[in-house]
């Protein structure tokens, strides 16, 4: 995975870039992660769809772009967070859909983001839902507003 330029970012911001591409390389079965606003704006992603022309290296992600991942992990987050509601079920700490193909994770991160995990169809779901606890543990105090706007502004850029 080629991690997108991390230069001119606050030390903040390049920590946040660092756990997710760590997710993605230490855990077997991680294709693609992203991290979505909760206004559905992707903040962060480790896919490799996301890579601009120039970068070499295979597609893996849903249809290969991180777009896709983001937009999937909304409308999840979105669904859930809507039935929880009609359910009077509190607010939504994770959603797990296993597919023939694939699996995709979702976790809440504390001000109303959201974590998403593109996995292989055999991966081991209680390691990808440790690790992910572990990055909403340690990213989710460190998502101020500016944070979340610096983070916005590079994904843009890159695209």
């Amino acid at each position: 995975m080629t991690a997108p330029s991390t230069c001119g970012l606050s030390t903040e911001a390049r920590n946040l870039h660092w756990l997710l591409s760590n997710l993605v390389e230490e855990v077997p079965g991680v294709h693609s992660v992203t991290v979505v606003s909760s206004d559905g704006l992707m903040l962060l992603s480790s896919d490799p769809g996301h890579r601009t022309a120039a970068e070499p290296g295979p597609q893996s992600g849903p249809r290969g772009s991180s777009a896709d991942l983001a937009t999937i992990v909304s409308g999840i987050g979105s669904l859930t967070a809507g039935a929880a509601k009609l359910m009077e079920g509190g607010g939504v700490k994770q959603t797990m859909v296993a597919m023939d193909e694939g699996s995709v994770f979702v976790m809440s991160i504390s001000d109303g983001s959201l974590l998403g995990v593109h996995a292989a169809p055999d991966c081991d779901m209680s390691v990808i839902a440790y690790h992910m606890a572990l990055f909403v543990g340690r990213a989710g105090h460190v998502l101020t507003p500016e944070l979340r706007r610096e983070l916005r502004t590079s994904m843009e850029s890159t695209q």
